[in-house]
């Protein structure tokens, strides 16, 4: 074979293997941006809202219909959570300056009360419908998707508006939040734009024709207005939301997020329709534990205010997505530990654990795990308690709570400043190890991160 064969033969192999590589990058792209969309999962016949037969499932409950416009805003602003994102820790509600710590850097979320200097109060109409539902502020640049617009997307201009009636409501809050931190590229806002117009579909809520009201507005409040799969769907290397695993749990800013499919094993499937309404509106629900965490503000702020039909309604559509098991979560053990703290130790594990937890921790939670005092303090049945990664458990020990709750307070102390990292890792691994399925081994570098997050 002379030279210019030996050539075409060579240049037709490239051309063949850079023709694959674009045919394999193609199918990988296609694969996440094609994705599923969060109520793809049905199947169903989804329909435009003007043309959907059975009662309207967005706005507002029948009890606020008479309501005003600014009461019904509140509603809506307290269903979507806006406060728990634009208000900085010791900071006044709504003007903005909570730290987003991500991987290339940290985003600050914007000023969102009435001041026309610092916050939204010369945005028009169009423009906060634009920022809700295309990521938009009003000088046309795109925002980075800590704003949850691919989930707002679907909100009707009628919700939107009312929200924006609501917070012009408010007093006005002049406060200069910080300049976003990010590292080079995700600073380059016009790159943003480029992925919203890959993952935010643009488009208002379309309810099932085949399914029930009360089926599609909690499907409404679930995956728009709360947009809870923004914390437990876990995300593409896009950084959108992998569908595809929808609601299988997800770390989020330190915290686990769990698994929240029909999955009786990991998942909520064994859960009653009882025992997740209790949680969702009460932050606790016997023998299941007690939210805290990112999942406590979400009762605190927002979900506690839902009324119960509403939260009748998220029940129902949780209730009807697929199940998805977490192989790192095992069956949650239910019964409690031995009443002697001579029985049931775990020679593997760092006897320090044991030491802090009897010096601290048992007068509220007993070595059973069934609390003496309050049932807010049981740990058995805790999925916390049952998660092998510890990540919720060295999170309480670390900042402890304080909430309210139906009948009393939810308290439980901060011991980050009394014990180091090493030590806090050792009694979160004992209480796995006595409490739940099976001990975890979270580390001492562990519980650094998790301090660094918060």
């Amino acid at each position: 074979m002379n030279w210019f064969a030996r050539l075409s033969v060579l240049w037709r192999s490239v051309i063949i293997a850079f023709a694959g590589v674009v045919a394999v990058g193609a199918a990988v792209f296609g694969w996440v941006v094609l994705g599923p969309g969060p109520m793809d999962f049905t199947g169903g016949n989804r329909v435009l809202l003007a043309n959907y037969r059975e009662a309207d499932p967005t706005g507002v409950p029948p009890e606020l219909t008479r309501a005003s416009l600014i009461e019904r805003g509140q509603y809506l602003t307290r269903a979507a959570d806006c406060v728990a994102c634009h208000t900085a820790k010791g900071g006044v509600p709504f003007a903005g300056g909570l730290a987003f710590v991500l991987p290339f850097g940290t985003i600050y979320s914007a000023n969102i009360t009435p001041d026309k200097d610092t916050g939204i109060g010369s945005w028009s109409d169009a423009a906060f419908l634009n920022a809700l539902h295309k990521g938009i502020d009003d000088e046309g640049k795109p925002l980075y998707p800590a704003m949850p617009y691919a989930s707002y997307t679907g909100m009707t201009d009628a919700d939107a508006l009312a929200i924006k009636a609501y917070l012009f409501s408010l007093a006005p809050v002049h406060n200069e939040v910080p300049e976003n931190r990010l590292h080079f590229p995700f600073n380059q806002r016009w790159l943003i734009g480029i992925w919203a117009s890959l993952f935010d579909s643009d488009r208002r809520f379309e309810p099932d024709a085949t399914r029930s009201a009360e089926w599609n507005r909690g499907a409404y409040l679930v995956e728009n207005l709360a947009h809870c799969g923004e914390c437990h769907t876990p995300r593409n290397f896009a950084y959108a939301l992998d569908n595809r695993n929808k609601f299988a749990g997800e770390i989020q800013s330190g915290w686990r997020a769990y698994n929240i499919t029909s999955d009786r094993s990991s998942g909520v499937g064994a859960w009653s329709a009882s025992e997740l309404a209790q949680y969702l509106s009460s932050g606790h629900a016997d023998g299941r534990g007690t939210a805290g965490g990112p999942m406590g503000e979400a009762v605190d702020d927002s979900l506690k205010f839902l009324t119960k039909d509403d939260i009748a309604a998220i029940v129902n559509y949780l209730q009807t997505v697929p199940a998805l098991a977490s192989s790192d979560h095992p069956v949650t053990k239910s019964s409690p530990a031995p009443v002697s703290h001579r029985e049931g130790v775990i020679a593997a594990i760092d006897p320090r654990g044991k030491q802090i937890f009897e010096g601290a921790c048992v007068s509220c939670h007993g070595w059973t795990g069934a609390s003496p005092l309050t049932r807010y303090a049981t740990l058995t049945g805790a999925r916390a308690l049952n998660d092998p990664g510890a990540t919720n458990v060295a999170q309480m020990v670390l900042h402890g709570m304080t909430r309210d709750a139906p009948g009393g307070k939810i308290f439980m102390p901060a011991f980050g400043h009394a014990y180091s990292d090493a030590e806090i890792a050792a009694v979160a691994n004992y209480v796995t190890a006595r409490f739940g399925a099976q001990p975890s081994r979270i580390t001492a570098k562990q519980v650094t991160q998790l301090r660094q997050e918060n």
